[in-house]
């Protein structure tokens, strides 16, 4: 494991998607989310997060059933019981450790909350709630904190109709010749956004990442994951989503030189003279003048050039 980090860290996270859907609303038809007052597109923390762990997994795994040590997933999507089934896993902690969950001794939680943190990435990362009635392994508030990401501008959901020329079943087939002389195929709907342009904020806590572990390593595998993670996230309801920016303040102490809501402010984002002059709907990351200054940084906050540099 590599040192405990000791600076905290604040990031701002840009990135856009074109004809696809970022994070639908089950509770509205899967549309693409929405402030419903402002109509600003939204992606929440746990879809951001959701494809954090998925990069990672990639990133650090050794084959196709097993991780790198110390960089395995908790909260995965794929796999049988070994993987998905949280009691599963705190079952193996307790094993590990050569305790038994029934005994019911606080120390033996306090060290099985620390296996956890020592095996699995995203755990000592974003924390995790595992106080359950049985194998609990308690609770972890993790270091590194996302809000939900909020579009610059209000977005238009768009439903595109689509069609299928197969049919599910032969029942199915049979009863459209009979009633149109052909199999028709169905009909169904895809809900995209035509474009957005997405910020959200993160805070990584010094002070917190004592208590898990959260290393240099882990910190710079978040940084890979913010820029390559959409790389891996392809797919027909996606559309094209792109990494534009990540800014991370770098602060000289653990509990930090400058609020971070006056670090946000520094970048200036507003649609281009251009994009105003043709009825200000912006259609791509071309459509916005993105402006960040370094010279008004405070003293004692560093701006990492290679992340600002690498888009």
């Amino acid at each position: 494991m590599s040192q405990t980090i000791t600076n905290r860290f604040d990031f701002i996270y840009l990135f856009d998607v074109q004809d696809g859907n970022p994070n639908g609303d089950p509770d509205a038809g899967n549309l693409p989310r929405v402030d419903p007052e402002t109509y600003r597109g939204l992606v929440t923390d746990g879809a951001i997060k959701r494809k954090i762990r998925d990069y990672v997994t990639i990133a650090k795994a050794k084959n196709e059933s097993s991780s790198e040590p110390g960089y395995e997933i908790y909260f995965q999507t794929k796999g049988g019981p070994e993987k998905r089934v949280l009691n599963t896993i705190h079952e193996k902690a307790y094993s590990e450790i050569g305790a038994k969950s029934s005994d019911k001794k606080y120390e033996d939680q306090v060290k099985a909350r620390k296996w956890m943190c020592d095996n699995f990435w995203d755990v000592r990362t974003f924390g995790a709630v595992m106080s359950m009635k049985e194998n609990n392994c308690g609770q972890v508030r993790g270091p590194v904190q996302l809000t939900f990401a909020r579009s610059l501008d209000r977005i238009f959901q768009q439903e595109v109709t689509i069609t299928r020329k197969s049919v599910t079943t032969q029942k199915d087939a049979e009863e459209q010749i009979k009633k149109d002389g052909n199999i028709t195929g169905t009909i169904g709907r895809k809900s995209i956004v035509p474009y957005g342009l997405y910020m959200a904020h993160g805070f990584v806590s010094a002070h917190e990442a004592q208590s898990t572990g959260f290393g240099e390593d882990d910190l710079e595998l978040l940084w890979q994951a913010l820029l390559g993670m959409f790389d891996h996230d392809r797919s027909a309801s996606r559309g094209m989503m792109t990494p534009r920016k990540l800014i991370v303040f770098k602060h000289q102490s653990k509990l930090g030189n400058a609020p971070a809501h006056k670090l946000f402010d520094l970048l200036k984002i507003e649609l281009s003279d251009a994009c105003q002059a043709n009825g200000g709907i912006p259609r791509s990351y071309n459509d916005y003048k993105v402006e960040f200054s370094t010279d008004e940084v405070p003293q004692n906050v560093e701006v990492l050039k290679e992340l600002l540099e690498a888009l």
